[in-house]
């Protein structure tokens, strides 16, 4: 049975703290709590649910709340509780006969399934990273240091850490140096080969070179991006959702900075002052069934938003991930400092 006190969230708590709870790593779950009774849990789809249907991070997390969760009575013990865990996927609060919590029975308590994924994983490395110069003048971004390691070493130890073995990673400028460092992923038990773009050819026609077509959904990564996300949950929000794409998009809030106008012909009929609009933007990851991937036009620059317009018109089924873990894309040298700055607070924790 796991320690829940960091688990536990008062019913006056924002769908922000719940992610924060959920942010920390396993087990995923924030349980809802008043005066020690439970009120209900939340998980990473509830607050992906929640944020697709208009949610904002600063709501009451009660909003998002499973607030009829499976539990069990507080002397259960894990055999017994076992079939219905592994059968939902859930973990089970524990509660007294007044319904306190009095403890949390876990997935990761149970047997572990450590097979790598089959599927495999492109990290997009081609670009010229000139927003980073002078940085990148003689270093290409994907190796510039975050903490005592490169960028992309980060992120390919982050999908490794997550059974991960099986990896391209597409280049064009400064290529030599990203193949150096990487060479064929034995050094991490893993396998990289590289896609090699003879000219800058989008996200997308990049797909195009690769040697053989997956049998899979493939994850693909911009590969400037720092981020906790969960590969798995992504994989699985995918296939629940029938989809032929799936793109995890970030909450985007922008002000505008003056009183807006509603006019009716000459007359104003109203003024919103400073109002505040929210947005879903691209967080640059993908998940990409293999027959989308075939229909990408060989040998010329393809973008992703492309790919994600052919197949709406086709009429097929598009999902967005919303993603609510940290999420940093190192586009600017303020990025950079700011990814060096939270490492340094992660490594102290």
């Amino acid at each position: 049975m796991k320690d829940y006190v960091h688990l536990c969230l008062d019913s006056k708590g924002s769908v922000a703290d719940a992610a924060r709870i959920l942010d920390q790593g396993v087990p995923k779950i924030c349980l809802v709590v008043e005066e020690g009774k439970l009120l209900g849990t939340i998980t990473d789809g509830d607050i992906r649910r929640g944020l697709l249907s208009g949610v904002l991070f600063d709501a009451p997390a009660i909003q998002v709340m499973n607030a009829n969760p499976r539990t069990a009575q507080e002397d259960s013990n894990l055999d017994a509780v076992k079939p219905m865990m592994t059968a939902l996927g859930i973990h089970v609060p524990l509660l007294d006969g007044d319904g306190r919590l009095t403890g949390l029975l876990t997935l990761d308590e149970l047997a572990h399934d450590d097979r790598p994924h089959d599927n495999w994983v492109v990290l997009m490395a081609g670009g010229l990273g000139e927003r980073l110069r002078p940085l990148t003048n003689t270093t290409p971004k994907p190796l510039l240091q975050v903490g005592d390691k490169p960028l992309l070493q980060s992120i390919l130890e982050n999908f490794i850490q997550q059974n991960f073995s099986k990896f391209y990673i597409a280049v064009n400028y400064q290529s030599e140096a990203i193949k150096q460092h990487f060479g064929d992923g034995s050094e991490w038990g893993v396998t990289i080969r590289y896609i090699e773009e003879p000219h800058r050819m989008g996200t997308a026609g990049a797909l195009t070179l690769l040697p053989e077509l997956p049998t899979t959904p493939v994850i693909v990564m911009n590969g400037d991006l720092v981020t906790r996300v969960s590969f798995q949950d992504l994989l699985d929000f995918h296939a629940e959702q029938e989809a032929k794409a799936t793109m995890c998009v970030r909450e985007y809030d922008f002000q505008v900075p003056f009183g807006v106008i509603s006019l009716e012909g000459h007359r104003i009929m109203s003024i919103d002052e400073k109002p505040l609009h929210h947005f879903f933007v691209n967080a640059g990851i993908y998940v990409l069934d293999p027959d989308v991937i075939a229909r990408i036009p060989e040998g010329e620059r393809h973008d992703m938003t492309q790919v994600f317009e052919g197949i709406i018109t086709a009429g097929e089924e598009t999902a967005a991930f919303p993603v609510h873990e940290y999420w940093l894309d190192i586009g600017r040298i303020d990025d950079l400092e700011r990814a060096k700055s939270d490492f340094v607070a992660e490594q102290s924790k």
